[in-house]
């Protein structure tokens, strides 16, 4: 369990994050067209796992627009952006803002995701959502960097994850 902060106030995760130097934990998550992927979808590239609460908050958005900005630079790379805000949701919000560079995937459906990489909130009012992480996995799914951003309206350190994907 990891103790992090909304506003100040204690929340808790189900778990922790995966560790550095493990495999990644397999998913099906659904993308903004309805298709389920996994992580075999992604192996071979580079994956920037960006996991947040909701797409509908300024700090989530930011980070997606963030991300976005930063993957059409990078090689071999996948940018996710997880939660647990329906697809149609996840659709409007990159439509709207003209995102391409980012795959949107969403774990409505069970919230299995969150369950296996240890990143529920368990307590508080965003109970049943996902925590502000950054998970970075080389091409072959290990994982190389992780964040559980302290405080959950916080943006996550986008340098640090930029660094860890270089030296994936």
């Amino acid at each position: 369990m990891a103790a992090i902060t909304l506003k100040g106030n204690a929340i808790n995760t189900s778990s922790n994050l995966p560790e550095v130097g493990t495999k990644a934990p397999d998913f099906l998550l659904t993308t903004t067209d309805l298709d389920v992927h996994n992580l075999t979808n992604y192996k071979g590239n580079k994956v920037v796992l960006n996991i947040f609460p909701s797409v509908d908050t300024g700090t989530c958005a930011q980070s997606v627009r963030t991300f976005n900005q930063e993957a059409s630079e990078l090689d071999n790379t996948k940018v996710l952006c997880i939660s647990r805000d329906l697809p149609f949701a996840q659709a409007r919000f990159c439509a709207a803002e003209g995102l391409e560079n980012v795959v949107n995937l969403s774990d409505f459906k069970d919230g299995s995701f969150g369950k296996s990489y240890g990143l529920n909130i368990v307590d508080g009012p965003l109970e049943g959502l996902h925590s502000r992480c950054v998970i970075v996995l080389d091409e072959n799914g290990t994982v190389k960097y992780t964040e559980q951003v302290g405080e959950i309206v916080d943006e996550p350190n986008y340098k640090a994850a930029l660094e860890a994907l270089q030296d994936a």
